[in-house]
Order: C-alpha cells, then structure tokens, then sequence
C-alpha cells in the first residue's frame, strides 16, 4: 500500500471480476487511488465485457438505450463547446475516442481529426465513421508537438496508467494558445456519497484515479496550466444512478435512480459538486 495513503472505501468490481479493490485518498492531491493497480496485460482482462459501452454501439437494453439517447443531446453540447474556443485551424485530437461519434460530429463541422483508441472493435467502428482518422495508442507517441487547437478526454483520464506522464504528453502536443478539456466523474457528489461502494463511477479496477476539482487543478497545475471553467454534466448523474440501482438492489429500478440523480443535481446547484464535471484547462501564460 502506498505511504501516507489512507483507505477511503473498500469495494468490488461489480461488473466484471468480482474481485475486491480499496481507495486510497492521496491527500496531497486530494484525490482517490484504486489499490492494488492492474498494471499491462492484467489491466486489459478487466475489459473484456460485453457489456462495456462505450465500446459498442449496441441498444440491448433500458441502460443502453438512455446512454445513446442522451450521447445524442451531449455531442451537440460538445461540439458548441470547442467551437467557443474560436481555434483558426481547427485541429482536434480525441483521446479515448471509443465508436469515433463525437469525432464524427466535428468532421461534419470541418474540424481536422485525430482519435486514439486502444480497444479494436471500437477503433474499427470509429473509422468507418471518421475516413480512417483514428489510431492505436502507440500513435499518441508520434504525433508532432504544439499541433493541436483543442485535445479532449470525454471520461478517460481515470483510466490512464502513468496520469503523470500522460499529463505532460498532452501539455507537449497542445499550441501554446490551445485547449485542454477533460470530463472526469466527481467522487465529491451527492450520488456518490448515497451510493457509497455501489457509486457505479467507481467502476475499479478500469477507472485508476477518482478525481476532485482541487485534483484536476493542482495535478495541472504541476504542467504549468491553469483550470478556467468547470462546467457540470448533469445527464451523468442519472445514468451512474440507473446502474448504481443494479449493482445495490440487482435491477435499474429507473423511478428510484431518477430520483437520487435528481436530488443529486439539486443539491449541486448550491455545492457544486455535480456528478461529473468537464474541466476546461490552458496554459497558465496563454
């Protein structure tokens, strides 16, 4: 166990291994550590699941079909988003891509594409959607520095192994003048709290780091880049609830779940601390 590293929470991968896993609150950054970390090839078994979303496409079922209505509602809100930056060039890098459709969204609004996605079946749905713009990991390592407007990471930082070093890659590859947005979950909500070990956000071992705003800001903060705008993303509150239900009592029960998203959002009004937020960051002299 890491030093100076207190447990927060012990719990169990719900949707996979079943297998138990602690959270360790590093205090310094005020954020949270699943322990033990899968490290290489032990890391990608926690992924073989069919029931991994953002890897499909697929509406099976009342969880799939809410994920895919609201994505619809989110790419709009997204794609408004990285417009307000007013980047001349428009170029784009995606890390974390899955089935390519937010990158979809900005090609058809002229933007410059780039995708990293480790996961084939996915890769290979976001380049039938994207004219082949979307990569392996490895690829990441070669891009040019300073060559991107706006890098984004919609609910993929938390997976990251190596957050430091993943954090300066992105710093490198960023114009001085460029955007860095990151949409991570927000273990400081509400519905974490009711929730506790069943919060579906959690989702150890794949989600490594569970982040706070003060984490984002001082983790940051270390590649001399400064956090300008935290927005909320309340339609997570509502989707994390509906399989949070499942994991607790063994069914969605949408009525209860709305209801604790709701209140959840709610009380955020006054905290701010929503479900999740996206964080918008820039260098610190830009």
């Amino acid at each position: 166990m890491p030093k100076n590293n207190s447990t927060y929470l012990t719990l169990k991968d719900h949707s996979v291994s079943k297998e138990e896993f602690q959270l360790l609150h590093n205090k310094e950054l005020d954020m949270l550590e699943t322990f033990p970390e899968p490290k290489g090839e032990k890391l990608s078994e926690y992924y073989k699941s069919e029931d991994y979303i953002s890897h499909t496409d697929t509406k099976r079922n009342l969880l799939e079909f809410a994920y895919h209505k609201v994505r619809g509602i989110s790419l709009k809100r997204k794609l408004k988003l990285i417009n307000s930056f007013k980047s001349e060039s428009k170029t784009l890098l995606d890390i974390g891509c899955g089935t390519g459709d937010f990158l979809e969204t900005t090609l058809k609004d002229h933007w410059n594409i780039t995708g990293i996605e480790p996961n084939e079946s996915a890769r290979q749905i976001a380049n039938s959607k994207t004219n082949n713009s979307v990569f392996e990991t490895e690829e990441l390592s070669k891009l040019k520095p300073q060559s991107f407007d706006v890098i984004t990471l919609w609910h993929v930082l938390e997976h990251l192994p190596d957050l430091e070093k993943h954090t300066a890659l992105f710093k490198s590859l960023l114009k001085p003048n460029g955007t860095l947005v990151i949409a991570v979950p927000n273990y400081k909500s509400y519905d974490a709290d009711y929730y506790k070990n069943f919060w579906a956000a959690y989702d150890v071992p794949r989600h490594l780091w569970h982040f706070s705003k003060t984490s984002i800001s001082e983790l940051f903060k270390k590649e001399n880049m400064k956090l300008v705008k935290t927005l909320p993303m309340k339609f997570d509150a509502y989707y994390v609830c509906l399989l949070s239900e499942k994991y607790k009592s063994g069914f969605m029960n949408p009525i209860k779940a709305f209801w604790i998203g709701w209140q959840s959002n709610r009380k955020a009004k006054r905290s701010l601390e929503y479900s999740s937020h996206i964080y918008v960051l820039k260098n610190a002299n830009s």
